[in-house]
Order: structure tokens, then C-alpha cells, then sequence
């Protein structure tokens, strides 16, 4: 039965009501979630709709791809979800509607367009990602800046390399915290190689909008440029592999510096690093007369510190007071570096001793400087998870 022209006009009433109402719910909704400010509120959806800001010329490319293919499912949510609603409210059931309307069984033009538009949409994104693709990954024949970023179970090792990408100019070993991290100059080229000596790994920055696998036995590489308005910004990363038990100590810094202050950096690190050690003293620590590096006797035995899975197999240790002493240290984790440092009452307290970074499989004893009685706590550097309680009394 074909309905009357009053119930069409009906029909197109009550879809505009409900439109209406829905929008008017929803400008309601955002006005008491946000407090009164709705464009602020919907400044930090949309926010959270997107990735983060990115900070490099590459991660730019990402977003702007990103951008146009979230703009086009926009659109096709709210068409689809539109001509829903619209179908469900124009060809509801009516309470004069006893016989089924006419059904319609093909149609061409229907067909045509529901499969030639998704196509072309979807050879339109193939075509602009595989464009990003192939920017993102472009590199460069002569990079201005060399760094190998070298992940196993579970830290960050940052060599710094020449131009020629053979020689190591300096390594850095901590890789976050105070002087830790990847150190890297804003508004040049970097060519960053990734190396694994164990299992998978991942290097992931997430406001780069990047992340490459860093594979054993394979050599990844890729380019970034930092923007130069970007100098003195610190930027976080991980590890995005799950890679073993120590997965979530795999952090690490990016800290951004000016070319100048890059230069300045790496020149200071590697004069440090080629300096020429002390000499040994001539005796043994108290043989002879000869005081030891600390400044005297050692008081008593070395204390015995061993680390083996990224943790201290000793976690109690005691020492005297006012006195110096050593701390024998066995690093007994092939390939990674550790360390012994004294931090006052806390492991976040203040640093007071800090012992050199070894590679294991290796061991060091260290000089301690005498200490005043109370607590302390010894940690890695390099692993600030492993810690230890020193009483010294």
C-alpha cells in the first residue's frame, strides 16, 4: 500500500527531530565534559585521535599520511552511518504498511559505483603510501652524522662512528638518565645502523612515528634529520620487541643539540675517552707505604659484588665508616655492561661513588672514598633496576 503524501512528510519530519536530537545531545555532552569549553575539548580529541607531533623531516611525511587517510575514513563513516540512519527511518515499518514493499533485485549502476569508487580509493591510498614508503626510507650517499645504536638483553650501547662508518670515535653505554642517551645534532642528515647481538629487538621513538627491527646477524639502517627548531629537546624511546624478561628496562633518550653544541659534545666525549689512564701505583694498595687511589688503606677485604641476568647477586653489603674500601665487581653477563655507583640513602639519592662501566664478561675493583655512617644504596648505572642496600657503620 503506498503511503500517503502526509505520511511522507511525516517521515522527514521525524528524521530531522532525530538528527536534531542527536546533535543537540551530543553539543551537550561535549559542553559538560569539557567544562564549558567545548573547542578545547574537541581540540584534544581530535588530539587523541592522531599520533604525536612529529619532530623529524621523516616523521613529518608519516603524519601528513596519516592526516589524508583519516580524513577519508571520516568521510566514509559519516556517510555510511548517515544513509543508515536515513534508510532506517524512511523504510521503517509503518502501522498502515500490511503488504511488502517492491523489491528491487539488481542494479547496475548500484554495482558499478560500490565497486569502481572503493577502488579507486584504495589505488589512491596504495599510490600515496607507497610514495611516503619510499621517502621515509630514502637515504642519503653522504650522511653528515654516523651513529650505531647496538640493543641486547637489555640495554642501548650508542657508538658514535666516522664518515667512513668503520672506525668507533666514542661509545656511549648509558643509555638515559644524568650524561646517558643517544646524543644527536638538529638540521643534519643521521645515518643510524641497528645491531643485535642476541635476540630481536626494536628501535621505536614515538614522536619520530617510526620504528624499525633490529634483527641478530642483520645490519637495518635508516636516516632521520631532526627539525633544528628542535634543539634542547629530549625525546624517549624503548625497545618495542618483547625481547625476554628485561624487555621494559630497554629505554633509552634522544637528546637534540644544536650542530655547534653536537660538535662541541662529541669532541669533549672522545678527548675524554682517548685520554691517557693514570698510572698504576708502584705497590700494592698499603704495601710499602703506598696509599691507594682513595686516599688510604683500604679497610678490610674488598667487598664481593657479582652481577649475572641484569640483577646483583648480593643485595646487603656493609662497610666501616670514615674509612676508604674496595668493592671487587664480577660482571658476569657476556656482553653487557654494568656498573657499581653509591647513591646516598636511596637509590635515587644523591650519587657519591660511581664506578667505571665494564662489558662482561669482565671484573674491576673499585676505590671507594671513606663514607660517613648510614645508608646507602649501590646501583648500575647503566640498569638503574638493579640495586642494593649498603649500611655503612
Amino acid at each position: 500500500m503506498a503511503s500517503s503524501p502526509r505520511t511522507g512528510r511525516s517521515t522527514y519530519a521525524l528524521t530531522a527531530v532525530v538528527i536534531g536530537a542527536v546533535l543537540l545531545i551530543g553539543a551537550a555532552a561535549v559542553v559538560l565534559l569539557s567544562g564549558g569549553d567545548p573547542l578545547g575539548l574537541g581540540g584534544r580529541i581530535v588530539e587523541g585521535l592522531y599520533p604525536p607531533v612529529a619532530v623529524t623531516e621523516q616523521g613529518a611525511k608519516i603524519r601528513e599520511l596519516y592526516t589524508i587517510v583519516f580524513l577519508i575514513a571520516v568521510v566514509i563513516f559519516f556517510v555510511v552511518e548517515g544513509l543508515i540512519i536515513w534508510t532506517v527511518l524512511r523504510y521503517r515499518r509503518k502501522p498502515d504498511d500490511d503488504v511488502l514493499p517492491a523489491q528491487t533485485h539488481g542494479n547496475n549502476v548500484a554495482e558499478i559505483v560500490w565497486t569502481v569508487v572503493p577502488s579507486i580509493i584504495v589505488a589512491f591510498m596504495f599510490v600515496i603510501s607507497w610514495q611516503t614508503l619510499n621517502e621515509v626510507d630514502a637515504v642519503s650517499a653522504t650522511p653528515e652524522t654516523r651513529i650505531r645504536a647496538v640493543a641486547g638483553q637489555f640495554q642501548w650501547q650508542f657508538d658514535y662512528l666516522d664518515q667512513t662508518g668503520e672506525q668507533v670515535l666514542y661509545t656511549q653505554l648509558l643509555p638515559n638518565g644524568e650524561g646517558g642517551g643517544m646524543y644527536v645534532p638538529a638540521g643534519r642528515q643521521i645515518r643510524l645502523s641497528l645491531e643485535s647481538p642476541d635476540v630481536i629487538h626494536a628501535f621505536y621513538v614515538p614522536q619520530f612515528l617510526f620504528k624499525r627491527d633490529v634483527v641478530p646477524g642483520r645490519i637495518n639502517t635508516f636516516d632521520f634529520n631532526v627539525d633544528a627548531n628542535m634543539a634542547g629537546q629530549t625525546f624517549n624511546g624503548q625497545c618495542a620487541e618483547l625481547c625476554g624478561s628485561g624487555h621494559s628496562l630497554m629505554l633509552f633518550q634522544v637528546h637534540a643539540l644544536s650542530p655547534t653544541d653536537f660538535d662541541a659534545w662529541l669532541a669533549d666525549q672522545v678527548a675524554k675517552a682517548n685520554a691517557s689512564p693514570p698510572p698504576p701505583p708502584s705497590a700494592a694498595p698499603g704495601a710499602s707505604g703506598a696509599p691507594p687511589p682513595s686516599g688510604g688503606p683500604a679497610a678490610g677485604p674488598p667487598l664481593q659484588v657479582s652481577a649475572l641476568n641484569v640483577a646483583f647477586e648480593q643485595t646487603e653489603l656493609t662497610a666501616p665508616a670514615n674509612a676508604p674500601f674496595q668493592i671487587a665487581f664480577d660482571n658476569k653477563d657476556n656482553g653487557v655492561p654494568h656498573n657499581v655507583a653509591i647513591h646516598q640513602g636511596s637509590p635515587t639519592g644523591q650519587e657519591v661513588f660511581k664506578g667505571e662501566i665494564i662489558t662482561g664478561v669482565a671484573q674491576k675493583t673499585y676505590d671507594v672514598p671513606a663514607l660517613a655512617a648510614g645508608s646507602y644504596a649501590f646501583v648500575c648505572s647503566v640498569h638503574p633496576n638493579m640495586t642494593g642496600t649498603l649500611t655503612v657503620n
